[in-house]
C-alpha cells in the first residue's frame, strides 16, 4: 500500500485483519496477546513496538514490503532489505535462478516479480514471444499483459476464455492478498481486453485434466501445457520474496515430444 507511511499503524493493521477475515479475538489468540491490547493498538491508544508489529504481521501474512511500511507507520525503522538483482550481493540468487531456468529446458520457464514483470527466461520461452507486437516486448515486459493482449499471445491461445478466466482469477486473489494497487490496476486493464470465447465462472476439469491447461498454437502444432509456480521458501529480502518462477510443463506426450524435437 503506497500510502502506508501517511496513515496510522493501527488503522492499517485493522485493515489487514479485516482483509484476512479475522476477528480481534481470533487474531489476539493466534498472536498470544490480549484482545484489549490489540484493540488499543488498532484505535491508536497504544503505540506498538516493532516486535509487536512484526508479530501481528506474521499472523496476518503481510508481505515483507508492506511489513516495512507498517513499521514506518509505527515510527520504527524497516527491517527487511530491498535488494537489487543487478548487484554483486545478489549474484548467488541470479545464478540459482539461471540454473533452475536452464534445467527446465526444453520446457519454457521464466522469472517474474510481484507485478508480473519479466525478470529472466530460458530459451524455450521464445516460442511464446514469436509473433507478439514489438511494443509489448519493450522492457519491462509484463507477462500477463503479453498473454492476454490481442496483439500479444492471446490470438494463439486455443482455450483463451478458459485461460483468461484462470489468469484473471489468480491475479484477483493476488491483489486481494497483497493490497497492491498496481495489481488492482493491472487486473482492471486485463479485464478490458477482448475475448471471443466464453469465460467460465468456476474452473471445472474436463475428462482427464488435473489442472487448467494452456493450449497454445505454435508452428502448426497444438501444444498443451500445465503451469507450475516456484518461490523461495524462506526469504528475508523484499526483492527475493517477490520473485516467482513460472514453468510450463507438457500436459500430454505429443507436446513433450514436440518440445524435445524443437
Amino acid at each position: 500500500m503506497a500510502t502506508t507511511t501517511k496513515r496510522a499503524v493501527g488503522e492499517l493493521l485493522r485493515e489487514w485483519r479485516e482483509r484476512r477475515r479475522l476477528s480481534q479475538l481470533a487474531l489476539s489468540i493466534e498472536a498470544e496477546i490480549s484482545t484489549r491490547h490489540l484493540s488499543f493498538v488498532e484505535t491508536g491508544r497504544s503505540r506498538p513496538t516493532s516486535d509487536m508489529v512484526l508479530r501481528l504481521c506474521e499472523h496476518l501474512e503481510v508481505p515483507l514490503r508492506e511489513r516495512n511500511g507498517l513499521l514506518l507507520a509505527a515510527g520504527h525503522a524497516p527491517v527487511y532489505p530491498v535488494g537489487d538483482l543487478d548487484t554483486s550481493e545478489m549474484s548467488e540468487v541470479r545464478a540459482a535462478l539461471r540454473q533452475v531456468l536452464t534445467a527446465y529446458e526444453p520446457y519454457p520457464a521464466l522469472v517474474v516479480d510481484r507485478g508480473w514483470n519479466l525478470v529472466d527466461a530460458n530459451a524455450a520461452v521464445g516460442m511464446f514471444l514469436a509473433g507478439a507486437d514489438e511494443d509489448l516486448l519493450v522492457p519491462p515486459v509484463n507477462v500477463l499483459r503479453l498473454s492476454l493482449h490481442p496483439r500479444g499471445i492471446a490470438p494463439r491461445i486455443a482455450n483463451l476464455g478458459e485461460w483468461r478466466a484462470h489468469v484473471l482469477g489468480r491475479l484477483r486473489r493476488q491483489a486481494d492478498a497483497t493490497a497492491d494497487p498496481g495489481l488492482e490496476l493491472l487486473h482492471q486493464e486485463l479485464r478490458g481486453y477482448p475475448c471471443d470465447q466464453p469465460e467460465p465462472d468456476v474452473e471445472r476439469p474436463a475428462a482427464g485434466e488435473v489442472a487448467v491447461p494452456l493450449r497454445y498454437r505454435h508452428e502448426g502444432r497444438d501444444l498443451a501445457f500445465i503451469s507450475m509456480t516456484a518461490v523461495f521458501g524462506t526469504p528475508l529480502d523484499v526483492t527475493l520474496a517477490e520473485l516467482a518462477i513460472e514453468s510450463f510443463l507438457p500436459a500430454d506426450p505429443a507436446t513433450a515430444e514436440a518440445l524435445r524435437d524443437s
